[in-house]
């Protein structure tokens, strides 16, 4: 009894001293990312996002009852906020211990304010559980209007090009109106949300980061961003340095897609040359062939198609110099087509290389076809 006594004796002294401190560092963690967004946010702009606490979620989303999404991040649940409007809640799954991609959105979208960014309400850090709270975008994202499949909802072409034009304005308004230069890194149609007007709003900044404005080359560690949409100069550092000239990039996919409703890699094909789609697309403009194979379209639309396609080629090329900017891919788009010059072809091809081999470099893959081998290599 009394070795007992003497053995709870000492548990009872020790396990304070123990776990005193992991309650210390993890209360010290939590708080420094507190500090740390809140250092971003203070004296940016008169508006800062509201601090949420869990219980508060739980409420706006009668406990998480209507899920809007799912993906690698987390879930995404339809909210009523406290002013009687509805949001969407972002819960992050697995968030990294440091919370840097949680910091970089909230620290992003927290001091931004454009009608083609979307906007950022609130968030949440409570112990393990993190959130993001946004307006609430009942249309969805761009993804499911573009892609010819059976079931979707069709988006005439003049539709899709003022979506484009609005994308384009919300990606210069990141590269030059903020004191700050903000780049994405994952422009993709997943990406792109329309409210229920179908004005686009740029969203997910978890891979973003802030620059000051006068870096015209920026430094990374790693690439980043969704395989099919990420520029060349961030695999291969003797194309050129990483900037903003990579965003424009990603949006240049993004707009090819767009006026040809079909992904820019199809890994269902029978000649691998076919895989790389702007290829394809630059050999049937340049043969005269500007319909792309498409059928029922007007006069107009075909002018507005080879206007994007066109514009879209620009901004895929190699070479990060060679590109436009955003503002003059605004000026592009808005401007005549029969004024606009066809750019050298897209030296890009796919050849043998697994996406697996690309697993340190924060990628993801674009879709299903997590197994499709490609690379970018000149010829």
């Amino acid at each position: 009894m009394g070795i007992g006594l003497l053995l709870m004796g000492r548990f009872i002294f020790v396990a304070p001293i123990l776990i005193v401190p992991v309650l210390y560092k993890w209360r010290r963690r939590h708080l420094s990312m507190y500090n740390t967004i809140e250092e971003f946010l203070q004296g940016e702009n008169n508006f800062v996002p509201i601090r949420y606490s869990y219980s508060d979620l739980k409420k706006m989303t009668n406990k998480f009852k209507d899920k809007l999404g799912e993906g690698g991040y987390g879930c995404v649940f339809k909210a009523k906020l406290r002013s009687g409007r509805y949001g969407a809640i972002k819960m992050l799954d697995k968030p990294k211990a440091n919370g840097e991609e949680f910091i970089s959105e909230v620290a992003t979208i927290g001091r931004i304010h454009h009608v083609n960014v979307v906007q950022l309400i609130g968030y949440c850090v409570e112990g393990s559980k993190c959130a993001l709270v946004y307006d609430f975008m009942p249309n969805g994202s761009l993804e499911k209007y573009i892609y010819s499949k059976e079931g979707s909802i069709p988006l005439s072409y003049k539709q899709i090009y003022e979506i484009s034009l609005g994308v384009a304005q919300g990606i210069e308004y990141l590269h030059q109106g903020c004191d700050m230069q903000i780049l994405h890194f994952d422009i993709k149609p997943h990406n792109i949300l329309l409210d229920q007007n179908f004005i686009p709003k740029v969203s997910d900044f978890g891979l973003a980061k802030l620059y000051p404005t006068d870096n015209s080359i920026v430094s990374l560690t790693a690439a980043r961003g969704t395989l099919g949409y990420i520029a060349p100069e961030l695999f291969y550092k003797n194309i050129g340095g990483v900037s903003y000239k990579a965003d424009v990039y990603s949006f240049g996919m993004l707009l090819m897609e767009m006026a040809s409703k079909r992904k820019n890699l199809n890994a269902i094909v029978e000649n691998s040359s076919q895989i790389y789609f702007p290829s394809w697309v630059y050999d049937q403009y340049s043969q005269g062939k500007d319909h792309l194979e498409m059928v029922d379209v007007t006069e107009e639309e075909r002018m507005i198609i080879k206007k994007m396609i066109i514009t879209a080629l620009w901004c895929i090329q190699m070479k990060p110099t060679d590109r436009p900017s955003m503002n003059q891919v605004i000026e592009m788009l808005g401007g005549d087509v029969d004024r606009l010059q066809m750019p050298n072809k897209p030296f890009f091809h796919p050849q043998e290389m697994h996406v697996g081999d690309l697993q340190d470099t924060n990628l993801n893959p674009t879709g299903s076809h997590t197994e499709l081998t490609w690379t970018l290599s000149a010829r």
